[in-house]
């Protein structure tokens, strides 16, 4: 599985996500999970849009472009879709972007690796 650590301005480890940067991991995404453990997430690289049509609890969702924050939407329901054009975008439980300070236009470090 491949595994991005997320780092903010100040180089401090904010999420551990995993990448899903192939067809099955896309696909299911976070359908049919009950949650997402404390400080993990999921990566979509290359995606303009999301939805959250089968997920059992709420997201916030961060739009990465060029690793800056271009869009944040917190606390999305089910049965919802999103889009943001020439982004990565991060899947965080609901509440955890406010927690970490998120913010448009915050850089973000990403550095993927093979776990």
């Amino acid at each position: 599985m491949r595994i991005a650590t997320i780092r903010d301005e100040a180089g401090r480890e904010i999420v551990r996500a995993r990448v899903a940067d192939r067809f099955w991991p896309r696909f299911r995404g976070l359908m049919l999970r009950r949650s997402l453990p404390e400080g993990e997430g999921v990566l979509f690289p290359h995606c303009d849009s999301i939805h959250t049509f089968g997920m059992l609890f709420n997201l916030d969702v961060v739009f990465l472009r060029d690793n800056t924050v271009a869009r944040l939407i917190e606390d999305l329901p089910q049965n919802r879709v999103r889009a943001e054009k020439g982004c990565d975008v991060l899947e965080l439980p609901a509440g955890r972007a406010g927690a970490l300070g998120l913010a448009v236009g915050q850089h973000l470090t990403v550095e993927r690796s093979v776990a």
